[in-house]
């Protein structure tokens, strides 16, 4: 969102680094950016910090970027 680093930059320092097999950006275009928005809403919700949110996740899902499924979210899907 701050424009830091790519979508492939943090999902490709999280395979590497960390031995994921798929980065966070990838795996919530993969389970659906609505799908994230509402689990992590809930839990921050409930958490010390619940004031803190995804604006990007959230600006992308009033959008209609839903990932995958849409072909759109923090990355391009393309039939």
């Amino acid at each position: 969102m701050e424009g830091v680093a790519t979508s492939e930059a943090v999902d490709t320092v999280m395979k590497l680094g960390m031995n994921h097999p798929m980065g966070p950006l990838e795996l919530a275009d993969f389970i659906g950016l609505e799908c994230v928005s509402t689990s992590c809403t809930s839990s921050l919700k409930a958490s010390a910090t619940p004031n803190i949110g995804l604006p990007l996740t959230e600006k992308y899902v009033a959008a209609g970027y839903l990932g995958r499924k849409t072909g759109r979210g923090f990355y391009s899907y393309s039939s």
